[in-house]
């Protein structure tokens, strides 16, 4: 019986994005713009020159690249070998929880709520909400922020005070940091458990748990950060799949961005390194008929966010590098398909993700170009290989 791998390449968006001047992200591009900075030698820091993607790049990753956005990037010009196309989104935002759930077959329906001002960000009887929660008489940060440099502003006061640092983005989420010993981690996952049916009735998207340990001149996040997502308007390709009595694993953020709706058994890690061992497991375990459906966070989270570009291709040249010891392992009648949720450009102004097309690219399928797809084509082709109904919009390409 086939099986099937979905793995989210977390922000590696494309370019061209057909509404990306809405959202102030005309001609952003990821990976072209990763491509292109390697190739001119302004990302050596710790590799050097083009950056070198083969295993992906012979799938289709490059073509995938230009069909998306005219782009022809260095380094990535390999005639595909497997299944290449690239896929738009229509959700209205360009967040992790629209990216995934329309991968996994459900567009979101509604507007999402955002905080569009800046400092400060929250409204005053949301701060009071959260200081009643928080048991504390004020909140620090109240603005759009980065994770690490807002707790870096304020860690000292945090310590002193104990009191949680508030922060938002151009995404639709509220984050909570704290520190894991001295305000407690389980402290901060309850504030941010009974702080998010509230913020979900105004339909923002997450609330965020971000802990951190350290002290004020040697901080770190761990790996303990936990999202309270919105539960899906929709069942998605996870309940097809469960619900025709098949076996569904979550690899990463997959069970926080779905509120463990549709999934039987989740594996998590403190790192991309080992989320990508329990992928490796995985291929060799899974059952038959099963569907693995991973997140690989740290392009996005380390990189994309803080604009790091030698950072982030060290990190997509070390993920190739896994996948080429992978593909020879899957048996006979899988699929699996690598895509992306959304973009964040790392040469992009500000710190925020970018509206971008993304790859589709795999194997199993056979040498196939898929063109211009739907975000939601991949959960109807997905339950076509499977053999299982599929509920939503999309169509297969296979």
């Amino acid at each position: 019986m086939a099986r099937a791998f979905v793995v989210v390449m977390d922000s590696v968006g494309c370019g061209g994005a057909p509404d990306a001047a809405d959202f102030g992200d005309a001609g952003s591009n990821t990976l072209g713009h990763i491509a292109m900075a390697c190739a001119a030698g302004l990302a050596d820091k710790g590799r050097k020159g083009s950056l070198k993607m083969p295993h992906l790049d012979d799938l289709g990753l490059g073509a995938a690249l230009t069909l998306a956005s005219g782009l022809v990037a260095p380094g990535l010009g390999a005639a595909p070998t497997g299944l290449w196309g690239a896929a738009t989104e229509i959700s209205r935002g360009k967040d992790t929880p629209s990216g995934h759930w329309e991968v996994a077959g459900v567009p979101v329906p509604w507007e999402w709520h955002y905080f569009p001002d800046t400092t400060p960000a929250f409204p005053p009887d949301l701060v009071a909400l959260v200081c009643q929660l928080a048991g504390t008489s004020a909140i620090l940060g109240n603005c759009h922020a980065s994770g690490v440099p807002i707790i870096e502003q304020h860690i000292s006061q945090h310590l002193r005070t104990l009191w949680p640092i508030c922060y938002t983005s151009a995404d639709s989420v509220f984050q909570i940091a704290a520190h894991e010993e001295a305000f407690g981690l389980e402290r901060l996952l309850k504030l941010c458990h009974d702080l998010a049916p509230h913020l979900h009735a105004m339909k923002v998207g997450r609330v965020i748990a971000r802990p951190f340990s350290g002290t004020a001149s040697d901080f770190k996040r761990t790996s303990n950060r936990k999202d309270f997502a919105m539960a899906t308007p929709a069942p998605t390709l996870l309940d097809w799949v469960l619900n025709a009595g098949r076996a569904t694993h979550a690899v990463g953020k997959i069970g926080d961005i779905f509120s463990m709706q549709g999934i039987g058994k989740l594996w998590k890690g403190k790192s991309d390194l080992d989320l990508f061992d329990h992928l490796d497991r995985l291929v060799d375990e899974a059952e038959e008929g099963s569907l693995t459906f991973a997140n690989f966070v740290e392009f996005d989270s380390l990189y994309g966010h803080p604009r790091d570009v030698a950072g982030y291709a060290r990190a997509l040249e070390g993920f190739d590098a896994r996948v080429g010891a992978l593909l020879p392992r899957l048996r006979p009648g899988d699929l699996m398909l690598f895509t992306a949720d959304h973009g964040n450009d790392p040469t992009w102004r500000g710190s925020d993700h970018t509206r971008e097309r993304v790859p589709v690219i795999g194997i199993g399928a056979g040498p196939k170009p898929i063109g211009l797809r739907g975000f939601v084509d991949l959960a109807a082709s997905v339950a076509a290989h499977l053999g299982v109904p599929a509920q939503g919009p999309g169509r297969s390409f296979l």
